[in-house]
């Protein structure tokens, strides 16, 4: 399979994920943040 995400892409997409998932846990506690979850998996995976 072959990588569609770039570097930089792939960084941000690891921030965004990781910041939506601590406001699950910080933050207003809704579950809007799970959402987290999709960005943080195509930005490790990079697919």
């Amino acid at each position: 399979m072959r990588l569609n995400v770039g570097g930089a892409d792939r960084v941000i997409r690891i921030i965004v994920g990781i910041v939506l998932l601590a406001l699950v846990v910080v933050g207003p506690q809704t579950w809007w943040g799970l959402l987290g979850i999709i960005p943080l998996a195509t930005g490790l995976v990079g697919y």
